[in-house]
Formats: structure tokens, sequence, C-alpha cells
């Protein structure tokens, strides 16, 4: 196993938490941080040369004290193998629990993957579709609309949640059952406003963040780095408010516009040429460059641990939102806080998935859909009181907003377990 744990990181956060609410019992923080199920399935699957091929796949089942489970499936081979990939699945399923929480929607924390990487060993859409049928099949007791609610994730799409579906609603004696996923396409019960979702959700935490800091959106300069989904439309929703992006990068470099650009001529510019790099007008810089560029807004939504201590002291922005999950080193936190620079945790900041895939089921389950004006709306409700109780609590106890996102999150679910008690 690789010397990064995951799952020790996640239940460290949970103590963290702990020590801020003053909850001392030692059950009681146990029963915070670990799942209450770990399922690990072997998956044959016949490939297209007539072979068997055995997979390993999960679902990590968190906490269901304040609703179903909710979370991705994601096909994925990281380094450190089955086992390492089982400690990150436990991980993100406690991560998903808080994540539900900070937004305040009542759905619980789980995670799922199978270990394989489609892309890489370019498995064929016959081979995919059987693996997802399969997964499925030795998952079905323990999913449900009512039970335990999977989305996409890290290579997965709109198409293997059908296949999903499809699966269930067979084998639940062929009874139609949308909501038992979601990230599904539009024709097949999805929901509006699911493919802006992260970089919505992460504008509306930046307005607010704006709003506490008496900072004036209108000519604010944005930094995004990475230019996938959850960043370019982060940027364009930061335009609309008045912002300007003056840094941008993705796999291949980055680079400076000191002029600024349309996130529209730079969407227009990588489909042409693959990458951002050599944008009329802009100069190339280093990662750490494009970190470190005196900004307002800087928007990490790339990869985990780009933040570390070092680049921390020679932060130049006002407000971090993290668009990526874990993009801040632990040792980089209180350089942040004594810098007097708001971070908005991955947590709070990326929620937008998951709060549009609670809309999703919530939609599914009554058989109505709202517009797309209605589901941001609904949406932007959630996020913003997040923010705005996270601020509050991070105010009363001057911590940092990560512990105050984290605290105020197990709080949450503390409160429904002190309602429920145990049993049996």
């Amino acid at each position: 196993m690789v010397k990064l744990d995951p799952f020790a990181n996640a239940t460290k956060q949970v103590n963290d938490a702990c020590d801020v609410l003053g909850i001392k019992d030692k059950g009681l923080r146990e029963y915070l941080a670990t799942p209450n199920k770990v399922l690990r399935v072997k998956i044959p699957v016949k490939m297209d040369n007539g072979q068997i091929r055995m997979f390993t796949g999960f679902r990590s089942q968190h906490n269901n004290d304040r609703g179903p489970y909710k979370g991705g499936i994601r096909y994925f081979n990281p380094e450190g193998g089955v086992e390492y990939m089982e400690r990150e699945v436990m991980a993100l399923s406690s991560w998903m629990t808080w994540k539900c929480a900070i937004v305040d929607i009542p759905l619980g924390g789980g995670k799922g993957g199978i270990y394989v990487n489609p892309k890489t060993e370019k498995l064929s859409d016959a081979e995919l579709e059987r693996l997802t049928r399969g997964f499925t099949y030795k998952i079905f007791e323990i999913i449900g609309p009512g039970k335990d609610i999977p989305a996409p994730d890290v290579y997965t799409t709109g198409r293997e949640m059908t296949q999903i579906m499809d699966t269930f609603s067979k084998l639940n004696g062929n009874i139609y059952s949308p909501a038992v996923i979601t990230g599904k396409p539009l024709s097949m019960g999805g929901s509006l406003a699911r493919d802006v979702a992260t970089g919505l959700g992460v504008s509306y935490c930046v307005r607010e963040a704006a709003k506490a800091l008496k900072l004036n959106l209108k000519g604010a300069k944005v930094v995004l780095q990475g230019f996938g989904n959850a960043s370019t439309f982060t940027g364009e929703y930061l335009e609309k408010m008045g912002a300007k992006v003056i840094a941008v990068s993705d796999s291949k470099g980055s680079i400076l516009i000191p002029n600024g650009a349309k996130v529209s001529k730079l969407i227009e510019f990588k489909a042409k040429t693959k990458s951002v790099v050599g944008f009329p007008g802009s100069k190339k810089i280093s990662t750490e460059e494009l970190l470190t560029t005196k900004c307002d807004i800087l928007v990490p939504g790339a990869l985990e641990n780009q933040i570390d201590a070092k680049i921390a002291k020679n932060l130049k922005c006002k407000i971090i939102a993290e668009a990526a999950n874990g993009p801040t080193l632990p040792e980089a936190d209180p350089i942040i806080y004594q810098k007097k620079i708001l971070v908005i945790p991955d947590i709070l900041a990326n929620s937008g998935g998951v709060c549009i895939s609670y809309l999703e089921w919530v939609q599914n389950n009554m058989g109505y859909y709202w517009t797309f004006d209605e589901v941001a709306k609904k949406m932007e409700g959630n996020i913003t009181k997040g923010f705005k109780d996270a601020y509050a609590l991070a105010n009363k106890h001057k911590i940092d907003m990560r512990r105050a996102t984290m605290a105020l999150a197990v709080g949450r679910v503390v409160e429904a377990f002190n309602q429920k008690g145990i049993w049996p």
C-alpha cells in the first residue's frame, strides 16, 4: 500500500471536527469515522476474445443517519492497487457524508468503484456494459431509491448510469426505477443543470465569499487551474458576475493573460489546438507561477495536492475556491489562514454536483421535472446557506473554513444520530 492513506486522512478530519465540537466520546468518534458497511465483490466478465476476466468492485456505505447513502461509482486503478482503492473508496464515502450535510440535503455518504481503467485498457463498449451490469447484479441487494443512490464518477458517464438503472429495474421485477441512480441523461430521467452543476455551485460560493470580504466582483481577477468542466463553468459564471480570467492552465501547461480573456474564446482555442497554451496575447508560465499569480480569486480545479507550504507562503489571492477535491495539503492550511485568505473548502465549493443529484432523485421520485432555472435556484439556496452557516461557525470559533465546514457537517450528523439512538 502507498504511504498516503486517504482513509486515515478522512478519519483525522473527523477527529479534528470532534475537537471543535467538544465531542470526547471515543466510541462516537469511531462511529462517525468508520463506514457502516464496505462490500467487496468479484465480477467475472466474458471478454470479447472469449476469455473470462475477474474484476474487483467495491461499495462503501459510510453513514445514513440523515438519509440514504449517496455517492459516485468510479472505474479507476489508483497507484497502490486494489487494497489502496478500498481505502480510497472508504475515504470518499466519508467525505460524501459531510458534503451532503454541509449543504443540508437529506442524504448520507457512499462511494463505489471497480478496479479498472477503461481508457488505458481500451475496453470495448460491449465489455464495459457486461462489467457494469455484472457489478450492478453484485450490489443489487444494497442499492435502491431509499437505500443507496449511486452516481457517475471517474471514467463513468450517463450511459453506465442508465445501464445500472435498467439492470436494477429488471432485477426488481421490471419496476421502472429511475431514482436508483443519478447523473442519467435527460432522456432517461436526468436533471437539467447537471452539466454545469459544479461550476455554478463554485460561483455561488465565490459570490458569497466576496460579499463577506466586501470584495467587488466587477473587475475581480480570476485564476483557473485546470480547464475541465468545473473550471470552465466556474469561469463563465464568474465572468457573468463581472469578474475577469487572467490566467489558466490545462494538462499541457499554464498561461498568463495580462489583459484577461473571455472563457468562451479560451474554450474555442482549446477545441482547435487541444490546449490553452499559445492563446493569443498570453505568456507561458509554470504551475507555481500560475498558483501564485496576483489575483482576487484562485480556483484550483485540477488535481489534488497542488498547494503545499511553499506555494502557500507565496499566494497573492483573497479567495481560494476549491473546485477540485483535495487541492490543498494540510501543511498549507495554517499558513493560508494566517495570510487571511478565505478558503472555500472542496466539500462546500464543489458540492453543486451532489445538490443536483439530490434534486434529480427528488424529481424521479415524484415523476415531475423542473426547468433549468428552478433547479439552479433550489441548488443556490442549499449552497449559499451552507456557506453562510460555515462562515458564521468559523467566526464563532475563530477557526479556518475547512475546520468550520467539517465541524458543521459532523454536528448535523451527530444531531441526527442523537435523535435516532442505537437500535438494534
